[in-house]
């Protein structure tokens, strides 16, 4: 091979917005969705070879790049297990767009309210739980009643909505409603489902990639960033679709062909989503940092213990996977 690369990091400058926005741009490929359990495996299998220099003679740098790229998709950062394919990031688009698509037409209904929300918040939860840090585990019954309290906020918050603006508002603004309880699920639904994080720390190191100790701080500071990146994510297709549709509703050639509404929105929403997945991701650097005196000055029980695992060269800030 002409030259080798860090197969553990970025191709990608990451601290930069545009360089996050490739590499998120480059791994949430839907296209590696279709990939097989085998090739991902062999995917895996290169990468791990070519981190210790024993891949096959032959290989070119492309092979590896690609690999790189389906270990990426498909693989958990902490913990390198193989994830749920309707839980990777990779399939944000496909599934995304079906299932928004499918609450910005069916929204006039309180069933209908009630049924998206549930399946949009069940594809959340299972989407959180996949992308958490993984080093915090969580029991069966933790689950259980995070996915339960996330689907349950955002079938009330849905209805809520829908009940006082089905009064106060025009039909046009009830169109909102889906994003209204979406917003407000998310709030609910990440920190439910990464509770682990919060109530034991997630894993700090420092620049050279030592674990240093466990910080609550750090993981509130990555909740918030992803609670943020994921109402970014839907805001474009769920704020600027409904008014796109409004208008194209009252088309003459629109009004004959009713029944293709629905496909119409989930095409819209892939649109946006294929954009604004890799540009939500991109917007707080996956490898998030926190400084070490704010941490004595707030968590000073995470700072004692890190100031005893580094000694006298406390490591100006420290490090962690803030999760996506």
């Amino acid at each position: 091979m002409p030259e080798r690369i860090n197969i553990d990091a970025p191709l990608w400058d990451q601290s930069t917005f545009v360089g996050r926005f490739k590499h998120f741009l480059w791994v949430t490929d839907p296209r590696t969705c279709t990939v097989g359990d085998e090739a991902l495996d062999k995917a895996k299998d290169l990468v791990e070879k070519y981190r210790r220099g024993l891949e096959p003679p032959g290989t070119t740098l492309e092979q590896v790049i690609y690999a790189k790229k389906l270990y990426e998709s498909a693989f958990h950062p902490d913990s390198g297990e193989k994830q749920n394919v309707f839980g990777r990031m990779s399939f944000q688009v496909p599934g995304g767009m079906a299932i928004t698509g499918a609450m910005l037409q069916w929204y006039r209904t309180p069933f209908a309210v009630v049924f998206w929300q549930w399946v949009n918040q069940s594809f959340n939860a299972l989407v959180n739980y996949t992308n958490r840090n993984a080093k915090s585990p969580t029991t069966t019954t933790q689950l259980v009643v995070a996915y339960v309290s996330a689907t349950s906020s955002a079938m009330i918050t849905a209805l809520g909505c829908k009940y006082y603006w089905s009064k106060k508002a025009s039909p046009f603004m009830q169109r909102y409603v889906p994003f209204a309880a979406v917003a407000a699920a998310n709030c609910v639904n990440i920190p439910l489902m990464r509770q682990n994080e919060f109530l034991h720390g997630v894993d700090c190191s420092d620049e050279q990639g030592k674990i240093v100790g466990q910080s609550k701080l750090a993981a509130g500071k990555a909740f918030s960033q992803v609670i943020i990146s994921r109402i970014i994510m839907c805001a474009p297709g769920m704020l600027i679709l409904p008014i796109i549709m409004e208008r194209a509703e009252k088309l003459p050639f629109m009004k004959r062909i009713t029944y293709l509404h629905g496909p119409i929105q989930v095409l819209g929403v892939g649109c946006f989503l294929s954009f604004m997945v890799p540009t939500a991701c991109a917007i707080f650097p996956q490898k998030c940092s926190i400084k070490t005196t704010t941490l004595a000055r707030l968590e000073p029980k995470a700072y004692e213990e890190i100031k005893s695992n580094c000694g006298d060269k406390v490591p100006e800030r420290v490090y962690f996977n803030k999760g996506l």
